[in-house]
């Protein structure tokens, strides 16, 4: 048979394929929520309560409820008009109906349902019934109750009055489809952290999360009339506010509704956050452009009209402006433009002036009323450029030597010979004993080792002059290749896997976090896009008639026991730190691929702002908050040496 024979008989009609409906859901889950993983599985809950919250944006819902219930179903009820029950003559169905099992249906295209709304596509409630083992809907409406059934996005019977009520809202309950998810047990934390999110960025809406599967009901309530400037506060409340006023721009300009807060602290990082109808945009986009020129340009010329700098030094960058700034940039626009199917960067540039006219407009008036904060904040910036000039001026020196040294390595760093990145890795080591180690066991064409003396500085306490001349973090920029902050180009990065190889104990754990601390402060985009581990040393060696089992828990370490019997021919030793192990034992344990246990550092983009102040939490100056985190998490902490 020929080869065009062959194609023929193999690619005809026959083969291509008609996924009707919901099917198309089903086949393929990760083009319309991301993934199956736990972070799909949460933003099937995120879908039904974007709904509901474009009923509040509408301004016909003031509470939502959401509950986690015994057997991992999710309920969430609103008090907004109802989804519609009447027929739409289109479909020839009820509206409720078409909302649950016809994708791209909904009222966010133009037909006058809602002026702005989360929902870009249209797809959010029938995704979530397509992935649904089953899905019930509750609409009260008109003085009457409604409901309808689903199974895996079928219909299994026609909407149906059930009786009177006195109240008016939509109730939904499903129980997402166990053949599609990685797991369908949800995480109250996280459904938390997004439900607080949203009732910032929705001024006065009450949104209550109630888990129902302990013994104890576990509840919160979010519920913010001052919306984004409580958000401010919030993000601010383990820091030293530099001023006790949030400055707040609000305004409408093109039709885009504009709403933004900030107030700067002491701390040398930046805490900017953006938004579009509720949904988060960690790209940033044409809406974060508008207010960075904004903020630039007004604290510039406010600083040269009341000489609070020199005629003749250069202007205050935007950089200068926003060390230790945090801020909530907030806009509802009728159709937003998101690049990508992820909804990460906004592109409409409509956006880009409306947030320039308001904030320009409304922070040059709040500056002429409050001079004494305009000028703490144009002081602090002038430290800040005399630090980002040093920074500079160092960065200079270190790029004169590399080139005449031919972009010469740290001295510390065992490379290896591969140069394709896609195949490299480097382990960033504790220790000059167990970096010797680690240079003895690796594979050399593929492995780098890079030994670290003692712990790095606490990049959260410090400006980057005093950053860049620390001598470890300088060896870490040097070999990765990017750069750091606005230099940082990942395309230049030397290797696809950077490994934390750290002791199992409390200063292992310090020093993997004041890296992880240093990477997600100047190289955000190596965690994000997964370049970043964490690597699992074997906490015991259990040996017996000269067999050898590693344990990585205490629990690991229990099941072998009790399978090789518990007595005393075993020689079980606690290992306390890298440098304990030979060269074999730490390939076999820790560095050969085929056999190695490496957990990967993911940021969850829709709580960026929760993990930013996780960092500050654990790594600022404040004692008290730490403590208080640590007591509430210790109970997720195990085997460290405490």
């Amino acid at each position: 048979m020929s080869d065009t024979e062959k194609i023929t008989n193999e690619y005809g009609g026959d083969q291509i394929q008609i996924l009707e409906g919901l099917e198309a859901v089903r086949k393929r889950p990760g083009m319309y929520i991301g993934s199956t993983s736990e972070r799909g599985l949460h933003h099937l809950v995120y879908e039904i309560v974007d709904n509901s919250v474009d009923e509040a944006l509408a301004g016909f819902c003031t509470e939502i409820q959401v509950f986690i219930n015994p057997d991992n179903t999710i309920t969430v009820i609103d008090n907004g008009r109802g989804i519609p029950v009447d027929i739409n003559h289109k479909a020839g169905l009820p509206a409720v109906e078409v909302v649950f099992t016809v994708l791209h249906a909904g009222g966010k295209f133009g037909g006058g349902g809602y002026k702005v709304s989360g929902g870009l596509h249209g797809v959010g409630a029938s995704v979530v019934n397509a992935l649904s083992d089953w899905l019930e809907v509750e609409v009260a409406r008109d003085g009457k109750l409604y409901t309808q059934r689903y199974e895996r996005g079928k219909v299994m019977f026609p909407l149906k009055e059930i009786g009177a009520c006195d109240h008016r809202g939509t109730k939904v309950t499903f129980k997402p489809d166990a053949s599609i998810f990685d797991t369908t047990v949800f995480n109250f934390d996280t459904l938390k952290t997004r439900l607080r999110e949203i009732a910032f960025l929705t001024k006065g809406l009450k949104i209550t999360l109630t888990d129902l599967r302990g013994e104890k009901e576990e509840s919160r309530e979010f519920h913010y009339e001052g919306g984004i400037k409580e958000f401010v506060q919030y993000i601010n409340r383990h820091k030293d506010a530099s001023y006790e006023d949030i400055i707040y721009c609000e305004g409408e300009k093109n039709g885009v509704l504009v709403e933004v807060a900030m107030q700067h602290n002491e701390s040398f990082t930046e805490a900017t956050y953006s938004f579009v109808n509720n949904i988060t945009t960690p790209e940033g986009g044409m809406h974060l452009t508008g207010f960075k020129s904004a903020i630039t340009k007004v604290f510039n010329d406010y600083a040269k009209e009341n000489k609070l700098v020199k005629e003749n030094e250069e202007s205050l960058s935007g950089d200068d402006l926003r060390e230790g700034l945090a801020a909530i940039i907030s806009i509802k626009i009728s159709d937003p433009q998101f690049e990508g199917q992820t909804k990460q960067k906004l592109g409409n540039s409509e956006a880009r002036s409306a947030v320039e006219s308001v904030v320009t407009e409304q922070l040059t008036y709040f500056l002429e009323q409050n001079p004494k904060v305009a000028k703490i904040i144009v002081n602090k910036a002038v430290v800040a450029q005399r630090a980002r000039i040093a920074a500079r001026k160092a960065r200079d020196v270190v790029r004169k030597n590399n080139l005449t040294e031919g972009m010469s390595l740290p001295g510390k760093l065992a490379d290896c010979s591969d140069k394709d990145p896609k195949n490299c890795e480097i382990y960033i080591v504790e220790g000059d004993s167990a970096g010797g180690s680690a240079k003895t066991a690796r594979s050399r064409a593929t492995q780098a080792i890079l030994p670290l003396r003692g712990k790095i500085l606490n990049v959260e306490k410090a400006r980057v002059d005093k950053i860049l001349g620390n001598a470890e973090i300088r060896a870490m920029i040097t070999a990765f290749g990017t750069g750091i902050h606005e230099n940082f180009d990942i395309s230049k990065l030397r290797y696809h896997k950077i490994i934390i190889m750290t002791d199992a104990d409390v200063d292992g754990a310090h020093i993997a976090t004041l890296l992880l601390t240093f990477f997600y402060r100047f190289m955000p985009d190596l965690i994000r896009e997964g370049h970043v581990y964490l690597a699992q040393p074997p906490l015991y060696k259990i040996e017996r008639n000269k067999k050898i089992w590693y344990a990585y828990s205490d629990e690991e370490r229990d099941k072998i026991l009790e399978e090789i019997g518990r007595d005393q021919n075993n020689k079980l030793q606690r290992y306390k730190g890298l440098g304990e192990m030979d060269a074999d034992q730490l390939w076999d344990t820790t560095m050969d691929p085929e056999k190695r246990v490496l957990l990967q550092v993911a940021i969850d983009g829709e709580s960026e702002s929760e993990l930013d102040l996780t960092f500050n939490t654990l790594m600022g100056d404040k004692v008290e908050p730490r403590r208080e985190f640590i007591e509430a998490n210790a109970k997720y902490v195990r085997n460290l040496d405490i």
